[in-house]
């Protein structure tokens, strides 16, 4: 029987933030002056033969989880947590592709926030690697993100003014029921002035000698 040697012990934790998109998690994890790893680098590429489609033939639903590589943003995650460092993808949203890779240090952070529309999928992940400090919903009212994220999306040239305005509205129709969804896999659903608060908390916590000692 092969043994495997234990997990390296965490040097730092994870603060999971989701939300809708244009929810402001970004803004906000800047706020924290916490190194930030940005999910949605893990996004499959355009060409991927597994991306889930529009049932309406609109192309792919970026929006689905099935479209994000979580294992991938499993292992940097506990990588970062583990060593403090971890090799990241940088993703092209308006080509849909990898065009490059970047390192990310901690520099002995013993916090650091992963934000990104799918994180509350790791959540489990997360915890049952004994890494996760805490996991955050930004919610907001629908109207307000609905109109942050379109400006965003357009100034960036993310995709196609059209189908930025189609996504826009499923999204805006459905963001009561993407929270619920975030909420029930374990994520706490807040405003941005709670968010900052538990982040706050768990950053003066001593978070990894308390992993540690758990």
């Amino acid at each position: 029987m092969t043994s495997h040697p234990p997990a390296r012990p965490p040097v730092a934790l994870v603060v999971l933030l989701t939300g809708p998109s244009g929810s402001g998690k970004t803004s906000l994890a800047a706020l924290t002056g916490l190194p930030v790893l940005n999910l949605d680098d893990f996004y499959k590429e355009g060409t991927d033969p597994t991306l889930p489609q529009l049932p309406d033939g609109g192309g792919a639903d970026w929006d689905s989880p099935l479209s994000w590589d979580a294992s991938a943003a499993v292992a940097a995650i506990e990588e970062l947590c583990r060593t403090g460092r971890t090799a990241v993808p940088v993703y092209d949203i308006s080509v849909s592709a990898r065009v490059g890779s970047s390192r990310l240090a901690l520099d002995g952070a013993p916090l650091f926030i992963a934000e990104g529309i799918f994180a509350a999928d790791v959540i489990d992940r997360c915890r049952a690697a004994g890494v996760l400090a805490d996991a955050l919903c930004l919610r907001g009212r629908p109207t307000t993100t609905f109109r942050r994220r379109l400006l965003r999306d357009l100034r960036e040239g993310r995709k196609p003014a059209p189908y930025l305005v189609r996504r826009g509205l499923r999204l805006l129709r459905g963001e009561r029921t993407i929270v619920a969804r975030h909420t029930s896999l374990g994520a706490y659903a807040c405003a941005r002035p709670e968010a900052l608060e538990r982040i706050a908390a768990a950053r003066s916590a001593d978070p990894v000698g308390t992993a540690v000692r758990s």
